[in-house]
């Protein structure tokens, strides 16, 4: 609240200028997210506060928005269970929670009955809720090789994953996913469980196990170097890749690095890469060649179409709720803002107030919901004795 007070100009007239809207804060899908693990230890996000209004009309700046990176694929439900927004592809946008709006200064209050308005709006607080996020994860790396090839191995060593890991074909029996995260980058790569000639047909749960292969965006073939059957590396590729094929022929086509493992015990020759996720020989090189195979394979993904869905609440309105006998609650963002002035004491102030109020058809829902004289009614932090019209 403000008035222009100038050298010869002893009464001038209002000029309180707004206050800035507070930051809105959005959940944005991104493809080069791969997880929620941002938010496991920073799970609050909050968008700037807007600045003050002053005098000589001088209006306060809006707070930025803040945007939020979430994978492709993110499902935000309230924590009731219902789903507001599904994030499927890259780009698409839900607005999670809204600043408040500025509060008007008392120039914006002047009229021909009110030449001097005294009073000025509180800035809205903005809101404030919970969601719990949702993600099926799409592996951006599978581990595929034969039963005890080393996967789970590797993977226990590049993410925080704790597969089962024991010197026996079969240990793992459901894929392990594991984020690993290196330089502000990140992938989610999954161990598959072993293959097994004849995979394709169906021999050994070999469709279950596939079908964690078919979105993976980057393959890795992992190669026994020390098999117990004494499998050479390169019928153990041929054979991979035949099982592949016959599976989804275009998982050939799909991005892949073929690796022998096992180099501490090695007993084949092999003249590709090598690894040995026991010493850790060769794994940091392996990891920096998946990262960019990943960062390259999302980057030549097409950008989302349409089609994707986003749900919005139904708008607020007023609303009555009976707390006790003689207690009644408005509830509404519009109500709320009615009563949020600097000054209900100031008879102006009060008098505008109930105006609005009454614009809103907030008395005709409280006689409806059978309010009498002299109960009490509840507006956000204000509490008022309730008296009918007539």
């Amino acid at each position: 609240m403000s008035f222009r007070r100038e050298a010869h100009t002893p009464r001038g007239g209002p000029d309180g200028g707004d206050g800035g809207n507070g930051g809105d804060v959005w959940l944005v899908a991104d493809r080069n997210v791969s997880s929620l693990l941002a938010f496991r230890d920073h799970p609050f996000r909050k968008g700037e506060s807007g600045v003050h209004g002053q005098g000589k009309r001088k209006h306060g700046r809006r707070g930025d928005d803040i945007e939020v990176p979430v994978p492709e694929g993110t499902t935000v439900r309230r924590p009731e269970g219902d789903i507001v927004a599904d994030l499927t592809q890259q780009g698409d946008r839900w607005l999670a929670a809204e600043g408040g709006r500025g509060g008007r200064g008392n120039s914006r209050f002047l009229s021909n009955k009110r030449r001097a308005p005294s009073f000025a709006e509180q800035g809205e607080v903005g809101q404030e809720t919970w969601y719990d996020l949702e993600l099926k994860l799409t592996a951006d790396v599978a581990l595929v090789g034969f039963p005890n090839a080393g996967k789970s191995t590797l993977i226990s060593v590049i993410s925080a994953a704790k597969p089962k890991i024991a010197d026996y074909p079969f240990t793992t029996l459901t894929p392990n996913l594991g984020v690993v995260r290196r330089s502000g980058r990140e992938m989610i790569v999954a161990d598959i469980p072993g293959l097994i000639d004849g995979a394709a047909e169906g021999r050994g749960l070999g469709h279950q196990f596939l079908r964690h292969v078919e979105r993976a965006r980057v393959l890795l073939l992992m190669l026994d170097l020390a098999p117990v059957d004494g499998r050479s590396a390169d019928d153990q590729e041929a054979a991979l890749l035949a099982e592949l094929g016959a599976y989804q022929p275009d998982l050939l086509d799909r991005p892949r690095l073929t690796i022998g493992t096992k180099t501490d015990q090695a007993e084949l020759d092999w003249d590709g890469q090598r690894i040995s996720a026991v010493t850790h020989l060769g794994v940091d090189r392996l990891v920096e060649q998946l990262l960019t195979m990943v960062t390259a394979a999302r980057d030549a993904e097409p950008l989302a179409g349409e089609g994707f869905v986003v749900h919005r609440p139904a708008p607020e309105g007023v609303e009555i709720v009976r707390l006790d006998d003689t207690t009644f609650e408005v509830m509404g963002r519009d109500a709320r803002r009615a009563v949020a002035l600097s000054d209900l004491t100031d008879i102006d102030a009060l008098v505008y107030a109930q105006n609005r109020l009454e614009r809103l058809g907030v008395y005709r829902a409280l006689a409806r919901a059978g309010a009498n004289d002299g109960d009490t009614v509840v507006i956000g932090k204000f509490a008022f004795d309730y008296e009918s019209e007539s």
